[in-house]
């Protein structure tokens, strides 16, 4: 072998990259400390980039092509290297391939409860998990941000570096979007398509990524969110409390289960009512020309039975809160002694009559 061919061989005349993974964001084409000769030519496939680094700083980037690696074609690469008026000799720099296809089904998830500010429930911790599909748009900023100079960067790694940063991007799209908690749980693919501007503003910038779509697969809060979440649901869908309330306590009459001493003494006050209408009524026991009986003697009726809260809703079937409620807003009409409320059985009767 001669001198032309040994100095041949020891320069890189073709840079081509064929990428038989699916999992390979970039790529050190292997020079194996050989120089490029001028004029060499570089082949970039679709879905790839090159992006060329002189002396640690990035230089020119090429797309999809074949290229001619001459002074014209590298303007960045030549002002960084001072060839004023072009170069002959071979030389050395190092070329990265990035496959800038589409990554879908990429996976995300929170390790640790996210603390949001809530409208409705004020500060509240959710996790949450979902997928994304990206690709890479700004190969000098996902090669400084995020591959470094690793020689092959795979996806498993991506996934390892970006799930922390994600997840803050997620938390700040969320906050600066203030999608309530109760929106989160109910509609995931509008609140992700709803944060995913907020979020590529940061990525493309930070990262150098886009996201073609970002999403939500679950929400989930603590338990007692979830208890708040069910009692504020069955409320919308009682309606009107109160009339809920008088509608429980005119069953629990209707059924029987108003039995016991405060069943009884409502239902008590309930005669007496139906009575006094009968004897008023024409033809009734004291209409207009009747002989009145003779009145029996005089008995001091026993005070009426005073009930309290607990004892309606435990003969009515409805929850005591329910009777609190009614009673703080004056529907039912009972006497507050100290700390505790008290009714009687009339004031019970007429709440029920409305």
């Amino acid at each position: 072998m001669g001198l032309m061919d040994f100095i041949k061989g020891e320069l890189i005349e073709i840079i081509e990259w064929t990428d038989d993974s699916r999992d390979t964001l970039s790529y050190r084409w292997p020079d194996q400390d050989k120089e490029i000769k001028n004029g060499a030519q570089l082949i970039v496939r679709e879905s790839q980039c090159a992006q060329f680094v002189y002396l640690g700083q990035f230089a020119d980037t090429f797309g999809a092509g074949k290229h001619t690696l001459a002074t014209q074609n590298i303007p960045v690469m030549s002002t960084i290297a001072g060839w004023k008026y072009g170069f002959n000799s071979p030389y050395k720099a190092d070329v990265y391939y990035l496959n800038t296809r589409l990554f879908t089904g990429n996976k995300w998830g929170t390790s640790n409860p996210v603390m949001l500010r809530d409208a409705d429930f004020g500060i509240v911790r959710v996790r949450a998990f979902g997928t994304f599909d990206f690709k890479i748009v700004d190969p000098k900023v996902f090669l400084k941000e995020v591959a470094g100079s690793d020689n092959h960067f795979r996806l498993d790694e991506f996934a390892d570096t970006m799930r922390s940063r994600i997840v803050s991007l997620f938390s700040e799209a969320i906050g600066k979007a203030k999608v309530p908690v109760l929106d989160l749980a109910a509609r995931y693919s509008e609140v992700g398509e709803a944060i995913l501007p907020i979020i590529n503003a940061a990525c493309v910038a930070k990262y150098g990524i886009e996201f073609a779509s970002f999403i939500l697969e679950n929400v989930s809060v603590p338990p007692e969110v979830e208890a708040a979440i069910d009692k504020r649901s069955s409320m919308a869908a009682v309606g009107n409390l109160n009339d809920y309330v008088k509608y429980q306590m005119a069953e629990g009459l209707g059924n029987g289960t108003g039995g016991g001493p405060g069943g009884a003494a409502a239902e008590m006050a309930m005669g007496f009512g139906m009575a006094q209408q009968m004897m008023n009524q024409p033809g009734g026991i004291f209409a207009q020309g009747a002989t009145a009986p003779a009145a029996p003697a005089p008995v001091t009726p026993a005070a009426p039975q005073m009930l309290n809260p607990a004892q309606i809703a435990q003969q009515l079937g409805v929850a005591e809160a329910d009777v609190l409620a009614t009673l703080e807003t004056g529907e039912l009409k009972g006497k507050k002694i100290g700390t505790q409320w008290r009714i009687s059985p009339d004031a019970l009767a007429e709440f029920l009559k409305h």
